[in-house]
């Protein structure tokens, strides 16, 4: 299958934890982006005549910044360029202090079935410590009125390991997240990223975080509370009721094709990974000329392909099948990995179930010590 990820970058606030490419929305050229964005999408149709795509994504940045007018004119965009059968999955990020039901109405009617919001905490004071400008009241709005709009294929946004968050707090929230009962959670833990808010004033010491135990202590209690509740872990970091897991993400996880749209999207087509120009008058001045605005491609090494094969695949609780991976590259995994497979199933963190080789509960909580092993010197 093919996906396709389109970057909305305007924001009404910059949160202290983001590293996305954003602007803050205020004297920004917001509708010659979007209708730029749209030429892009004109463009890559032209290139790509044959390439259908099945599962489209709107993220940010913060999309719902667009005026129901906006949206409208980039969801005619979307479905005059890639048009997909009413069945495929087609998701928009919502934050809760800017929706509208003009806004959900515009995506209800041209084909917007899913739902995704940044909710990261139901603690208000967490919140505003995190610099979200909504508050967990503003949640609950957000999902009756998305509901009421005919919505109910929704996910929210969770992180943990927030600065003076703890076990109790992280608990509470949880809890509140289940009382919503939706289809799909996506449960992250903090990640200190560089040039950002928080990277700072961790280098400063001026940021409490939890420590390591308590942040694995958060993610035992994430995926004990989540299976408790039926949502089944099917990613690292995402748990779905059957039927509801992210089309969009698995076709990341799976290596599969997707158009990356708008300022700094990343895509990946016929082998080759390509992204966009970032600042925003650097993406749009090649569109002005009717040019396209990617920035730099690579045609990815069949070594580059293994690699991303296994530590894409191995995000997924389904984990990587070892007949599908000899079927795809003519040789067993074992040809290219025996040691490493051996000594991470050593050390308890792989395992083989089912002809597939999957992360073990304690392989979960390092994940990121297991991937590193697949990396090619």
């Amino acid at each position: 299958m093919t996906a396709a990820y389109l970057h909305i970058p305007f924001c009404d606030h910059i949160c202290f934890y983001c590293d996305f490419n954003k602007v803050f929305l205020e004297g920004q050229p917001v509708d010659e982006y979007v209708d730029l964005v749209v030429r892009e999408m004109a463009i890559m149709k032209e290139r790509h005549p044959d390439e259908k795509v099945e599962t489209f994504y709107i993220g940010g940045g913060t999309p719902t910044t667009l005026t129901a007018p906006q949206m409208e004119k980039l969801l005619v965009g979307v479905q005059t360029y890639f048009p997909m059968s009413k069945e495929a999955e087609f998701t928009v990020e919502a934050n809760p202090e800017s929706i509208t039901m003009d806004k959900f109405k515009v995506m209800k009617e041209y084909g917007v079935n899913r739902i995704s919001m940044g909710v990261q905490s139901f603690n208000d004071a967490i919140l505003k410590k995190i610099g979200r400008i909504h508050t967990s009241d503003q949640v609950y709005e957000c999902v009756k009125l998305a509901q009421k709009a005919g919505f109910d294929n929704m996910s929210i946004d969770l992180i943990f390991r927030l600065p003076t968050q703890t076990l109790s707090d992280f608990a509470n929230t949880l809890e509140k997240a289940m009382e919503l009962d939706l289809p799909h959670y996506s449960i992250y833990s903090l990640i200190l990223e560089n040039k950002t808010i928080f990277f700072n004033l961790m280098r400063q010491g001026k940021l409490p975080l939890p420590s390591e135990d308590e942040e694995a202590d958060m993610y035992a209690l994430a995926m004990d509370t989540m299976a408790k509740f039926g949502r089944e872990h099917y990613e690292i970091s995402n748990y779905a009721k059957p039927g509801f897991q992210s089309q969009h993400n698995l076709a990341y996880w799976r290596n599969e094709n997707y158009f990356g749209f708008g300022a700094g999207a990343h895509g990946y087509i016929d082998g080759i990974r390509y992204n966009n120009n970032g600042p925003i008058q650097h993406y749009l001045e090649p569109l002005r000329a009717g040019e396209s605005p990617i920035l730099y491609q690579k045609e990815l090494t069949r070594a580059n392909v293994i690699e991303e094969e296994l530590m894409l695949g191995l995000r997924t609780m389904n984990g990587v099948s070892r007949s599908g991976f000899q079927q795809k590259f003519g040789e067993p995994i074992e040809n290219f990995y025996a040691n490493e497979i051996n000594g991470l199933m050593t050390k308890e963190l792989l395992k083989i179930e089912d002809d597939h080789l999957r992360l073990t509960r304690k392989g979960k909580f390092l994940g990121n010590e297991v991937f590193q092993e697949f990396l090619f010197n």
